[in-house]
C-alpha cells in the first residue's frame, strides 16, 4: 500500500509544479473484501488530484473496521480526486455521486468504470461541483457526505461551508478525514469555522500521520 510522502502536501499556491510527463500508474487496494484498482493520471493538469492521500485510505479502513453499510443510502463525495473513497462506497451498496472540479472528471470516470460492474452502474454518478458556485444544482437529501484531505485553502472555507449547509439536513452524517496541517488552516477550520454551523467529534486518529477523522452533523437551527 502506498505511503504518503512528507513532501506530498496540498498547496494553497498556484506555483506547485507537478510532473509534466503524461503517464498512468495503477495501484491496488483491499478494503472491506473488495479489491480496488486506482489508475492515477500523472500529468500537469491534475496535480494534487492525482495523489492518493493517506487520509482517503484511513477513511476507507474506518468503513471496514466499523462495518459501515451504505446499502440504500444516498452518498456524495466532495473532492473525490482518484475516486478511491467514493468507489468503495458504491461497492458497499451506496447510491454515490463522486464530485470534483471539471478537469478531474475523466480520471474519476475511468476509475469508476474500471471498478464498478454493469449492474452497479445505475448507483454511480460522476459530476462537476464547484463549491459555493453550483452546489444548489444538487439535492439536499444526502444520507452521507464524504471528504478526505479536501481542507487546505482558507480562502475556500466559506465556500465549503455553504456547500455543506445546502447538501445536508438534520439526518445527514458527514465524514471528513484530514491531515491536521496547521499552516494550511486545517485546525482552524475544525476548531473555529465548522463549529458555528455543525457539531463534530473525532471518531478516529492516526497519530503517525497526524490524521483525524471527524463525524459531523448539522446544527439545528442553522
Amino acid at each position: 500500500m502506498e505511503e504518503l510522502q512528507e513532501n506530498q502536501q496540498p498547496s494553497s499556491s498556484n506555483e506547485e509544479q507537478p510532473p509534466k510527463a503524461s503517464s498512468k500508474l495503477e495501484m491496488f487496494f483491499d478494503f472491506c473484501g473488495h479489491n480496488v484498482c486506482i489508475t492515477r493520471e500523472i500529468k500537469s493538469t491534475l496535480g494534487i488530484s492525482a495523489i492518493i492521500w493517506e487520509a482517503g485510505k484511513v477513511l476507507c479502513r474506518y468503513f471496514e473496521n466499523e462495518q459501515i453499510d451504505f446499502s440504500g443510502k444516498k452518498v456524495i463525495e466532495l473532492g473525490a480526486g482518484t475516486g478511491l473513497v467514493g468507489i468503495l462506497a458504491i461497492l458497499l451498496g451506496g447510491d454515490v455521486t463522486l464530485t470534483d472540479q471539471p478537469f478531474v472528471l475523466n480520471q474519476l470516470e475511468y476509475n469508476v468504470t474500471k471498478n464498478i460492474t454493469s449492474d452497479m452502474m445505475p448507483r454511480a454518478k460522476v459530476s462537476a461541483l464547484m463549491w459555493g458556485i453550483d452546489h444548489e444544482q444538487f439535492p439536499t437529501d444526502y444520507d452521507y457526505i464524504l471528504g478526505s484531505d479536501i481542507i487546505y485553502r482558507p480562502s475556500e472555507f466559506h465556500l465549503l461551508i455553504g456547500t455543506l449547509l445546502h447538501l445536508s439536513n438534520q439526518n445527514t452524517i458527514i465524514y471528513f478525514c484530514s491531515k491536521m496541517r496547521v499552516d494550511m488552516g486545517v485546525v482552524d477550520f475544525y476548531e473555529k469555522v465548522l463549529p458555528e454551523y455543525f457539531n463534530s467529534e473525532i471518531v478516529h486518529t492516526v497519530p503517525k500521520y497526524q490524521i483525524n477523522l471527524y463525524k459531523i452533523t448539522k446544527k439545528y437551527p442553522a
